[in-house]
């Protein structure tokens, strides 16, 4: 089992042609990801690292069955990218731009309502499956086959956690990198959620960040959902000044319950298994894994 992307799915590149889409499209082939092509409006019909090139999403669909989409699209252009995508029926949209407009964030979120697409990001890493599908910029060597979901806000962070599992003795069903903008498509509930219930996936690594609400939301939802299988939390930012953005758009305290230290004690009161810091992660979930064996 995996979620979101796997084997099978059909995955094409919006931005294909361009020097980023090129680069991560190359480094997706050649891990095995199912490329079925690529979107550059006004190239249709030419080919690109062996693979065809349509002028739109509708075009892929149809004449190449693609499903899943990951957007290499500067930012303007990005939020039509997303909704092209949508209209043409692609159910999962992994956008990995940064730096796009929240006002055209709104407007994306909005018409995504009425339609059956799953968003993954903006500015995220993506999603990959070990062994099946790499729909991202993540160095797939670091992962490992195995049984520990990973939910993040950050792509570094999700790589850190993949090499400490797989040191563990332990392995990766899919890794969800959600992105650190304000207003994404998948929240860290519903990314939570997807690996609750995948029945191969028997741990989750949790990593959020200051600012926001997602973590204590799914936090919640955990506990209410009965704990039904151990997570691991880390919250980065831990010495980031008050009223200070650091690193991504969305990492930045407004309110209250949204200080590192806020967020660590709701993990905690709920449930998860808190490490104060990102090189305990490969440890915590060895030890809950053995928790669970027992």
């Amino acid at each position: 089992m995996s979620v979101l992307v796997n084997k099978d799915s059909k995955i094409i590149v919006q931005g294909f042609t361009g020097s980023e889409g090129t680069f991560h499209a190359s480094q997706m082939i050649e891990y095995g990801t199912n490329v079925v092509g690529g979107v550059t409006p006004g190239k249709g019909g030419q080919e690109h690292l062996g693979k065809p090139v349509f002028n739109t999403v509708q075009d892929a669909v149809d004449k190449a069955g693609a499903d899943t989409t990951i957007i290499f699209v500067p930012p303007a252009f990005a939020a039509d990218a997303i909704m092209e995508a949508a209209d043409a029926g692609i159910k999962v949209i992994i956008c990995i731009t940064e730096g796009i407009p929240v006002g055209d964030m709104v407007k994306v979120k909005a018409y995504l309502q009425n339609k059956e697409a799953r968003l993954i990001g903006p500015n995220c890493p993506g999603v990959i499956t070990p062994g099946e599908a790499k729909v991202g910029i993540m160095p797939g060597f670091i992962f490992k086959k195995g049984n520990v979901g990973i939910v993040s806000k950050s792509g570094t962070l999700t790589y850190e956690a993949a090499d400490q599992v797989v040191k563990q003795g332990y392995g990766i069903t899919t890794a969800i990198g959600i992105g650190g903008d304000p207003i994404i498509g998948t929240t860290t509930k519903e990314a939570v959620e997807l690996l609750m219930n995948d029945p191969e996936t028997e741990a989750i690594v949790m990593i959020g960040e200051i600012g926001g609400q997602l973590e204590a939301e799914a936090a919640r939802w955990i506990k209410a959902d009965g704990n039904r299988k151990p997570v691991v939390g880390f919250i980065a930012g831990q010495t980031a000044p008050a009223g200070r953005t650091m690193g991504h758009a969305g990492a930045i305290v407004s309110g209250e319950g949204e200080s590192a230290q806020a967020k660590m004690e709701i993990l905690a009161e709920n449930g998860i298994h808190v490490v104060a810091s990102p090189a305990k992660i490969g440890e915590a979930i060895a030890s809950v894994l053995a928790g669970v064996a027992k």
